[in-house]
């Protein structure tokens, strides 16, 4: 397999690794706020997150430093994948209040 293969496959892996962590992440929020252990999920859900992540990137790097840091790379777009895909909407400040009219 030539290397242009292996760091395409590294970029996607680090992707996938990313979306799993960070998409686990707002799982484990809107679950642990509604549960009577919160503490338990959260740092259940921490423990399960890194272990997944941190062996997918020592498998993924195989001892070459490039491929790590495109995993890495790909890690870092699905931040921002699933922030953008998981914010709520925020309602302009002005939309909902208007400003009571005034006497001259």
């Amino acid at each position: 397999m030539n290397e242009a293969l292996r760091l395409t496959l590294a970029m996607v892996t680090g992707v996938l690794l990313g979306v799993m962590f960070f998409g686990g992440l707002w799982w484990t929020v809107r679950k642990g706020f509604s549960s009577k252990q919160p503490g338990l999920w959260f740092f259940g859900s921490l423990m399960l997150r890194t272990s997944i992540a941190l062996a997918g990137f020592y498998f993924v790097s195989g001892g070459h430093w490039e491929r790590l840091l495109v995993c890495l790379f790909g890690f870092f777009l699905a931040r921002l994948i699933v922030t953008r895909l998981t914010r709520t909407p925020v309602e302009h400040p002005n939309a909902s209040t208007k400003e009571a009219g005034h006497a001259s």
